[in-house]
């Protein structure tokens, strides 16, 4: 949900930026970026429900469309088109695509560290800096959260992962690189109506392109991005609500299971993500800083969620008793643990797991250190005040309710299957 919200939130923020930009006398105002949250909200809906069979291919034009935009953006940023003469001749035209005239040099982008946030080293700051990556990098398990939908899910599913992270990760590295590289006075950028907003990439668009309209077609591509964001964050959750409703985790939870017949679409499941994400956005009107500290939990959450799994999974590799697919037999126990087609093996495996458990242990207190090293009470960082909210409302729920409904996961096993078959074939043999 904080996903969800934070996401539609970036959407009706980012539209207000880009109307400040090209009208300076604009003053956004709270309830403006809620009713434009809103309306991304309303989009992600009619996608992931009227449209819902058209997923898939929308999926895909989404990743067509980030594919050349980083293209659209990139080219623009780092080069400059300059007003070439009707008279111009030939070697005038070869100079016509020239560098931005204004970049820093290498050992400005490269050894240059900035400590904004007035922390007493470099290397606090830089580990609290690394949050903002975080929120741009994290949610590529999202194609988990999607797998009973997915043919081959234990193949396709990690391989998506892999590749969204590798791919996303080789454009930002690119697009980080091209902005430092155009971005010239760090302060400018930060003070310039855009940068207060929150979004100075604007203003470096600006800067770069020279143009508003130039600057404007590279935002909207951004835009279009951020919104797709949504919608793949509104099917992600809509489909962890009806995956625990089904395993009788939640309150009302035989409406909640339920699907939509002929298109499998959880209908109850979106509309509950959909209305709390709205509700999420009221509180932006009252106070913004209430509501950045509940956006916070996707990153404090999610990554508590991966340090849990990871760590068991750590546990169990190095106990070994993760069995290999070839030394099951019809005897095998349902409940052991079985690598799946796709898994490292070995030492290489066991380091890797190792790492991704102290990295997301990093994270995860890092995520709740204020930006500022004397934060103001509007700018502290409450998350750890909201996260372990959230885990106290979760153990007095599962007390006080979960504990008679939920017993865990509803887990299908082979042998479960074989079983009832023969109960079903026994029983209509009996009836002949």
């Amino acid at each position: 949900m904080a996903i969800l919200a934070g996401n539609g939130y970036v959407c009706g923020t980012q539209i207000e930026a880009l109307i400040q930009l090209n009208d300076p006398n604009y003053v956004p105002q709270r309830w403006e970026g809620t009713l434009l949250f809103w309306a991304t909200i309303l989009i992600a809906v009619l996608i992931n429900t009227v449209l819902g069979q058209l997923l898939p291919p929308i999926e895909t034009f989404m990743l067509v469309i980030h594919v050349l935009g980083f293209f659209a953006i990139l080219i623009p940023l780092v080069y400059v088109r300059s007003p070439v003469p009707q008279d111009a001749t030939s070697t005038m035209m070869t100079d016509f695509l020239q560098m931005a005239p204004q970049k820093a040099t290498a050992h400005e982008v490269f050894t240059v560290f900035q400590n904004g946030g007035g922390y007493p080293t470099q290397g606090l700051s830089f580990f609290v800096g690394l949050i903002g990556t975080v929120f741009a990098m994290f949610g590529c398990d999202s194609a988990v959260h999607m797998a009973e939908e997915v043919k081959n899910a234990d193949v396709t599913v990690p391989w998506s992962m892999l590749v969204t992270t590798l791919l996303n990760g080789a454009f930002g590295f690119a697009i980080v690189i091209a902005v430092l590289f155009v971005t010239v006075d760090v302060e400018s950028v930060l003070e310039s109506p855009t940068g207060l907003l929150g979004y100075p990439y604007m203003q470096i668009f600006y800067n770069s392109v020279g143009s508003k309209g130039g600057a404007t077609g590279m935002t909207v591509i951004l835009l279009i991005m951020t919104v797709c964001g949504t919608i793949a964050s509104l099917a992600t959750a809509s489909r962890l609500i009806w995956a625990f409703a089904r395993d009788r985790g939640l309150p009302f939870w035989r409406h909640v299971s339920k699907v939509q017949i002929g298109s499998s679409i959880p209908i109850y499941a979106v509309i509950i993500a959909s209305i709390t994400a709205c509700a999420i956005g009221l509180i932006n009107i009252g106070s913004a800083a209430a509501f950045n500290d509940v956006i916070s939990l996707s990153v404090t959450s999610l990554y508590a969620s991966y340090i849990i799994t990871e760590s068991f999974l750590l546990y169990h590799r190095l106990r070994g008793s993760i069995r290999s697919r070839n030394h099951l037999d019809d005897t095998s126990d349902p409940s052991q643990l079985i690598w799946g087609p796709f898994h490292l093996p070995g030492i290489l495996g066991i380091v890797v797991n190792a790492f991704a458990v102290c990295f997301g242990i990093i994270i995860f207190v890092f995520s709740f250190f204020p930006a500022s090293y004397h934060p103001a009470p509007d700018t502290m960082n409450y998350s750890v005040l909201m996260t372990f909210a959230v885990i106290l409302f979760s153990i007095i729920y599962y007390i006080v309710w979960a504990r008679r409904e939920f017993k865990g996961p509803i887990v299908e096993t082979s042998g479960f299957r074989v079983e009832e078959n023969i109960i079903i074939n026994s029983k209509a043999m009996d009836s002949k």
